[in-house]
């Protein structure tokens, strides 16, 4: 392997290098681009932005409105704005007469290439190796390595990690991905690459109760003949209680705000732990008009006596999966009833969700970081992660911290708030203002508003709480 090469920049250290452009990252770049005095760059090792590829269908939206894009929660003033992007292709009318809250999908990926193709902080086929902290130097040392094998190296004040989630497939099905089972057994991720084979399959079972399971069942039926006699018999199977819809009143999403944040960092440990589980409905649900549009798929079936080709079933999860002949055999076990069945099929689509890894090229760093007692990382209001005191540099995370700051780490409601954030602590100015106070409701224990009138002269040893602790 050649020696890393040299650069302008090698020995004069970033402000800030963040690792991984997806969405997260990339709402950092646009925040910090053109911040006076403030060095940053952005590595991710593929060739170009892309955002969820093998998901990206027809018909498609985001979950969330267009006004959680990639800074204007922020920065509404921001020239990477989601409304910039539409005067830019000069489509700010056909916006404003289609009255669409929430765009769809294949628009945000195209919307956040425009910004990063344009961002001069963004540098793609940039594979990161290692991160180490260099003594000498006082910074971090990132490597990187591009498709053709040059290796190069930068230094760093402060890295932000952005590497995203891994997909989560279930245990039963792990040993059958496989090359002789590809584009059979497989994550929802990858399910756009296999599209054409899983609608021309005879049976195909989708696992999973959220927005991704949902958007792969629907499309499976829309592949079915208008009389549902050709396309594949479609199964969805979810380990929930029912197919619910995603949590979206208006005082349930104030779940989603930093007040929400505040409170639930406080909280024990096993508390949020627990909390995590119980308020799936907020970040694993489905949207009520994708539950409808199934609904409608499979009423359409029904018309002169017809029976949909589909089965729906919750509270069913898969124990034991084996290929069998020119499908596969899954053994299933309904929770409630505590019964076991069988079912064959062609062709399974994981819709499991994703989870936090921790990368290789930290490897050099594991030592310098203080994880909990289940390997995470230890995460401040700021998204520090807490290290080593011999590393006087700060390393940031982002979309890594459900355990620390609740059901908002994954969703893009909160992305440019959390990279204002990470950028005024990496500037060590406020760059960006950013809200506090922003729910109507009040999480945990009211405190008394202040008084307006002057104060009792009360002695000194008496001014406690009823609980006997000092205010």
């Amino acid at each position: 392997m050649t020696a890393p090469s040299t650069s302008p920049d090698q020995n004069l250290p970033y402000d800030l290098v963040g690792v991984g452009i997806g969405p997260f990252n990339l709402s950092l770049a646009a925040l910090a681009d053109g911040v006076p005095g403030f060095r940053s760059l952005f590595l991710d090792a593929k060739p170009a932005f892309s955002w969820h590829p093998g998901l990206l269908m027809e018909g498609t939206t985001l979950q969330v409105p267009f006004l959680a894009d990639l800074v204007t929660m922020a920065d509404p003033t921001s020239p990477w704005s989601y409304l910039n992007y539409l005067r830019s292709h000069e489509r700010m009318f056909k916006f404003f007469f289609s009255e669409r809250f929430h765009i769809p999908r294949r628009e945000y990926d195209h919307y956040c290439r425009w910004v990063a193709e344009r961002l001069s902080s963004c540098r793609f086929d940039a594979q990161v190796t290692a991160l180490e902290w260099d003594e000498g130097a006082d910074a971090f040392a990132v490597v990187y390595r591009s498709a053709a094998g040059a290796e190069s190296r930068v230094l760093a004040r402060q890295v932000v990690l952005g590497v995203g989630t891994d997909p989560v497939v279930p245990e039963p099905l792990r040993s059958l991905l496989t090359d002789t089972h590809a584009g059979r057994i497989l994550h929802s991720a990858d399910y756009r690459t296999h599209q054409a084979r899983l609608a021309a399959a005879d049976d195909v079972t989708v696992i999973g109760s959220g927005q991704s399971g949902a958007e792969v069942a629907l499309d499976l039926l829309r592949h079915q003949d208008g009389d549902g006699e050709g396309g594949p018999y479609v199964r969805w199977l979810a380990r929930t209680t029912a197919f619910a819809p995603m949590e979206y009143s208006k005082i349930g999403l104030e779940h989603f705000t930093p007040d929400y944040i505040r409170y639930f960092r406080h909280l024990p440990e096993a508390t949020r732990e627990r909390l995590v589980r119980e308020q799936w409905q907020l970040y694993k649900g489905v949207s009520e008009e994708t539950l409808g549009d199934i609904h409608d798929e499979l009423y359409e079936r029904t018309i002169g006596g017809g029976e949909p080709r589909a089965a729906l079933q919750p509270g069913v999860e898969i124990v034991a999966a084996a290929a069998d002949g020119d499908g596969y055999l899954l053994t299933c076990r309904h929770q409630q009833q505590e019964s076991l069945f069988e079912i064959r099929t062609s062709a399974v689509v994981a819709a499991t969700g994703y989870a936090a890894s921790r990368p290789a090229f930290l490897d050099a760093m594991a030592g310098l970081v203080d994880w909990d007692d289940r390997g995470r990382y230890q995460i401040d209001g700021d998204y520090r992660v807490a290290l080593d005191p011999r590393v006087s540099g700060t390393l940031y995370v982002q979309n890594a911290e459900l355990h620390t700051h609740g059901v908002s780490a994954p969703d893009l409601t909160l992305g440019a708030w959390r990279a204002a954030t990470i950028l005024n602590a990496a500037a060590g100015r406020t760059v960006l203002p950013v809200a506090s106070r922003q729910a109507f409701t009040t999480f945990g224990t009211p405190q008394a508003p202040a008084s307006t009138e002057p104060a009792a002269a009360v002695p000194p040893a008496a001014v406690t709480s009823p609980a006997g602790i000092p205010r």
